[in-house]
């Protein structure tokens, strides 16, 4: 379908709905402000699925329509902003760029892929280390950037063997993209899932309690998915020869030394980034919040006397437009929830659905979503405030649900333009990457396990972690 013909097609259906929503004899139950609210999230789904207006555009004029029409007040739209999970992935990319300037993702590089002697070895160790750095740097995309020059050393080194660069290719942003649920901060559509979750239903997930769920998740679906990409892009030949990878040829790609003894700012940096991360773990133990950990970490990071980076240079690494973005979808959120709106979309579901059917067509729904909006953010942004609403009467948890939901739409390896990594190392001139009808063969195996592995954590490993998939 072309671009205007499916703008076409998305105009109509949201005129159409819109018109259906002015006629008061219509959608008996309905009030005034919850048809205002769902004629704003009709008109922002459509113009998010079939336009090439930027996301974050149309978020905002969503937000600043339900602020004009008295739905929201303009303290709940600019108060969003001041949300503690924004300033939790704020000060999270001032660290992250600490972390870039020193040059310590091409030492960890050395330290784990220089110990491969075999491609599954490799593929493996390679898993390890990309599923390490969701606790590194925030945001998928952040992460493809700081690993591309690692993917380059190890294409250049293993250039005799095509396959093989091919198949690191796309292990690269589908290892990144699967193990973003490790850590509240892997993707800003897990802050528009806490933040939801707090306004409708008063529960809050906070980073140790994403971490205990999220992690074991993670890391199953990593190496999972590594062998996935391993078995359908290589061949048994390819397969099986030797590898070895040096310092030297890692070395070539890097600005900063990767072997040799550490220099004081690397030394500082990698002691701030632990202490930052256990301070995260245990806040159990001493209650402050991972948004002011992040603050004080962010400031030593970019302090005069101990950081590696200055909070200017830092700061133009931030993604703004992300978090104008996850400010105005919260405000949806809001309106949906404070409105009526969506719990009346919720109230025409078929009663008497049993909480496993109830949940396999979330992850199923979440899982295909990516084919209608490539932003994760705007996935979760359409998807959750509904789910959540829907387990209520449903039976279900609010809080399974919604994990689950943003666990499946993690999943967006089916085209090149489904997410920002895929197309990242789906073009990198004069280096071997993978084709479209690799994607597809992946995700026709991949899409399946996701799902179900989604769907196995939720029914049997997270009531274990004390997440019940009922109430």
């Amino acid at each position: 379908m072309t671009l205007n013909l499916r703008m076409t097609v998305a105009l109509c259906v949201a005129l159409s709905l819109c018109a259906l929503l002015v006629v008061p004899g219509n959608f008996s139950g309905l009030g005034g402000d919850a048809r205002l609210t769902l004629a704003v999230f009709v008109l922002a789904t459509c113009a998010w699925i079939a336009t090439p207006i930027d996301d974050t555009y149309i978020a905002l004029g969503a937000g600043l329509a339900l602020t004009v029409t008295g739905v929201i007040s303009s303290d709940t739209l600019f108060g969003t902003l001041g949300d503690s999970t924004v300033w939790l992935l704020i000060c999270a990319f001032v660290l992250a760029a600490a972390v870039s300037r020193t040059g310590l993702a091409g030492r960890a590089a050395v330290f784990l892929v220089g110990g491969a002697r075999t491609v599954r070895q490799l593929t493996h160790l390679t898993t390890a280390a990309l599923v390490v750095t969701a606790f590194a740097v925030p945001a998928t995309s952040g992460r493809a950037a700081l690993a591309l020059p690692v993917f380059l050393a190890l294409a250049k080194a293993l250039s005799d063997r095509k396959r093989l660069v091919v198949m690191l290719a796309l292990l690269f942003p589908t290892v990144i993209l699967l193990s973003a649920v490790a850590t509240l901060i892997g993707a800003g559509a897990h802050l528009i899932t806490v933040s939801v979750l707090w306004e409708a239903t008063g529960d809050r997930i906070g980073f140790t309690e994403w971490l205990l769920l999220g992690l074991p998740l993670a890391v199953v679906s990593s190496h999972l998915a590594a062998e996935a990409v391993l078995l359908t892009t290589t061949r048994r030949a390819d397969r099986r020869g030797p590898v070895h990878i040096t310092a030297e040829q890692i070395q070539q790609h890097s600005d900063r030394p990767v072997t040799g003894p550490w220099s004081q700012a690397e030394s500082r940096c990698a002691l701030l980034l632990a202490t930052v991360v256990v301070l995260w773990c245990a806040e159990p133990l001493h209650r402050v919040p991972p948004a002011v950990v992040a603050l004080i970490g962010a400031v030593v990071a970019s302090s005069p006397a101990l950081g590696t980076v200055r909070l200017k240079d830092a700061l133009k690494t931030v993604p703004w437009s992300l978090l104008l973005f996850m400010a105005a979808t919260m405000a949806m959120g809001v309106a949906l929830a404070d409105s009526g709106a969506a719990k009346w979309l919720v109230s025409g579901l078929p009663g008497g659905v049993s909480p496993a059917v109830f949940l396999i067509v979330v992850i199923v729904v979440s899982t295909a979503a990516h084919l209608v909006l490539q932003s994760r953010s705007a996935r979760s942004s359409v998807l959750v405030p509904l789910v959540v609403a829907a387990a209520v009467g449903a039976g279900v948890n609010p809080v399974a649900a919604a994990l689950a939901s943003t666990a499946a739409a993690g999943f967006c390896h089916t085209l090149p333009a489904s997410a920002k990594p895929v197309t990242l190392f789906a073009e990198i001139p004069g280096t071997p990457t993978y084709a479209p009808s690799d994607l597809l063969r992946l995700s026709a195996v991949l899409a399946p396990l996701t799902a179900a592995l989604v769907l196995l954590f939720a029914v049997a490993v997270w009531p274990l972690l004390g997440v019940p998939l009922t109430r």
